[in-house]
């Protein structure tokens, strides 16, 4: 991907993204956004390049890791094509690993995306809903009061969605409406629920639900070992718009 018109689509959908789900505090330096949550989530303490003239030096590389290295946190390069080719290299030669292959996927929000009337999507997450979700997410439980005010801190329209069985949630995702695009995170469902067309179920019911508020188009990432969920979003006709992968120390 090098395009114009291929790297602005790119662009837009980070900083959508990085809107739908803020981190605690971020700053910008360079070209690149530096996103610091207490440690929660690699996406959410990653050095992102914001343009595709981000500069890569070594000195820059060192003020941009300052902060997490002052924090305690590894430092973690996020590289999307905005990347420089150069910062990917050097990470390399520096031992940093390259791990977790992502996809940004969009689907149009045609036929396919219809609300499930079991699927309840609230407009703020109830206690049982914020409990269950943290205790199935894979982040330590440490981490779980930094999620809660990151959720807090969403303004853009937010669905909190779950399905219960026998009065119990046991399928959660999450979905932000900006402009004509809503993103769908974190579809999590309980072990013994699986395989039984809930996480299906949950991500037509976002698209349904994004739609009523405006949008036209849906957004995901997924990482690319995933084999669960890729044939799923292919046929709700998600394609893969660009990748990314971490650089960690």
């Amino acid at each position: 991907m090098s395009s114009t018109a291929d790297l602005a689509r790119v662009r837009a959908l980070e900083a959508r993204s990085f809107r739908a789900w803020p981190a605690l505090e971020t700053r910008t330096t360079a070209g690149w956004l530096q996103r610091l949550s207490e440690g929660y989530t690699k996406r959410a303490n990653s050095i992102n390049a914001l343009e595709p003239d981000a500069l890569f030096t070594s000195d820059l590389k060192k003020i941009l890791e300052r902060p997490y290295r002052e924090s305690g946190l590894p430092p973690i390069w996020r590289l999307t094509p905005l990347a420089p080719p150069e910062a990917d290299t050097a990470l390399a030669k520096l031992g940093y690993r390259r791990i977790d292959e992502s996809l940004v996927q969009v689907a149009p929000l045609g036929r396919d995306f219809s609300a499930d009337p079991d699927v309840i999507v609230a407009v703020a997450p109830s206690p049982a809903w914020l409990d269950r979700f943290a205790e199935l997410s894979p982040v330590a439980p440490k981490h779980h009061e930094t999620m809660r005010r990151m959720l807090g801190a969403i303004v853009q329209p937010v669905g909190f969605a779950e399905i219960r069985h026998d009065g119990r949630p046991v399928a959660f995702a999450l979905g932000v409406v900006e402009g004509d695009h809503v993103g769908l995170f974190d579809v999590l469902v309980v072990p013994e629920a699986r395989r039984q067309g809930l996480a299906r179920r949950l991500t037509q019911s976002i698209g349904a639900w994004g739609r009523t508020r405006g949008a036209r188009f849906a957004y995901l990432q997924v990482v690319a070992t995933n084999s669960a969920a890729l044939p799923l979003y292919a046929a709700l006709g998600f394609e893969t718009v660009y990748s990314y992968a971490y650089r960690v120390p």
